[in-house]
């Protein structure tokens, strides 16, 4: 597995969302251990049992992370594109479909990424409980650069607050 290379600046904070509804258990296990491995000590949500969004298909379980790293943002979505691949995730079906292993960078420190008029980071799933509140498990007080608000404001205006959600042990 090659190893990041660094950039000549500061870390940068990066919070990933995680998920997977195929064997979702080994899958996220097994991505946290690679992810450890790359980039050292990192801090990791719970991982909660969540309907799948946008199309019928088994549960998911979805967690977050949260990395330092001077490795740039398109090689660190390149290293998480392979990361991906080397669990079987497939590319060649619908985007809302079964996976294996879905890492996606959502906030890259305060950076906002357009392409056209769309937003891509901070990553517009942000909206989906299933991201949001694990991202707020794990950096409550990081803010968010679009709307000046704590991702604990957020998920405490979001409208699934209140719903429980099954916590499942990695």
């Amino acid at each position: 597995m090659p190893m990041p290379s660094a950039a000549a600046r500061d870390p940068v904070l990066v919070l990933l969302s995680l998920g997977s509804n195929i064997d979702p258990e080994r899958h996220l296990r097994a991505a946290l251990d690679e992810l450890r491995a790359a980039f050292g000590p990192m801090t990791v949500s719970p991982a909660y049992r969540t309907p799948a969004v946008g199309f019928d298909g088994a549960a998911f379980l979805n967690n977050a992370a949260g990395l330092r790293t001077c490795m740039p943002l398109p090689a660190l979505e390149d290293w998480l594109h392979a990361l991906e691949d080397r669990h079987g995730r497939r590319r060649d079906g619908p985007r809302l479909a079964d996976r294996t292993l879905d890492v996606d960078v959502v906030f890259y420190g305060d950076l906002v990424l357009r392409e056209g008029a769309r937003v891509r980071v901070p990553r517009p799933e942000l909206k989906h409980a299933f991201v949001l509140k694990p991202m707020a498990d794990i950096a409550p007080e990081f803010v968010e650069p679009l709307s000046g608000r704590t991702l604990a404001e957020l998920w405490r205006a979001h409208p699934q607050r209140e719903e429980s959600f099954e916590t499942v042990l990695l």
